[in-house]
């Protein structure tokens, strides 16, 4: 059976709940998943690797950055995608190069090229449930109820699927629960 480590770094548990999503999908698919924080991961023992995160001023949270770096030399030799989670409300929906700009992590997204990344999507996010300071405060005051979270879980869930077909995994199980 493959074995599949999603791997993730989460500043406020959305990115955590997409990697969730993701992991729940692949093993519908009757692959054998480990999701984790990239913090407490690494690609020993594994078949492929999915690694996740959310994306802060164009740039990845730390741990993800560090597993890259540190998992490198297993990934090159792995399939493995990524994915990166942040942009809510307009920015989603309708990013402009600008938006872009600072959803995409060029950086990471070169070097996983590098190292024969398979692909790499950008997920809506989700403002924080509990904003901490003036900044946090701010986004969710100043943003519309109905754009506070952007994930696309039929999106996300299709992703994973495709994940799963590319590692020759058997026809869904069962049917994934709504979210």
């Amino acid at each position: 059976m493959t074995k599949v480590l999603v791997a993730y770094a989460s500043k406020n548990g959305s990115t955590e709940e997409i990697a969730e999503a993701i992991a729940d999908e692949l093993t519908s698919h009757g692959l054998d998943v480990t999701c984790r924080s990239a913090r407490d991961s690494d690609a020993k023992d594994v078949d492929a690797v999915i690694l996740g995160s959310a994306v802060y001023a164009g740039r990845w949270l730390r741990p993800a950055r560090r597993f890259l770096k540190a998992e490198s030399d297993r990934l090159r030799h792995l399939p493995f995608w990524i994915f990166s989670s942040g942009p809510f409300g307009d920015q989603a929906a309708h990013p402009s190069e600008e938006d872009l700009r600072w959803q995409e992590p060029h950086k990471i997204i070169s070097r996983a090229q590098e190292l024969g990344v398979r692909g790499h999507v950008v997920f809506g996010g989700r403002l924080p449930l509990e904003p901490h300071g003036f900044v946090e405060a701010a986004m969710v005051r100043n943003t519309p109820g109905e754009n506070h979270d952007a994930r696309d879980w039929a999106q996300i869930r299709a992703w994973a699927t495709t994940v799963a077909e590319e590692l020759g995994a058997r026809e869904q199980v069962e049917g994934p629960e709504s979210s």
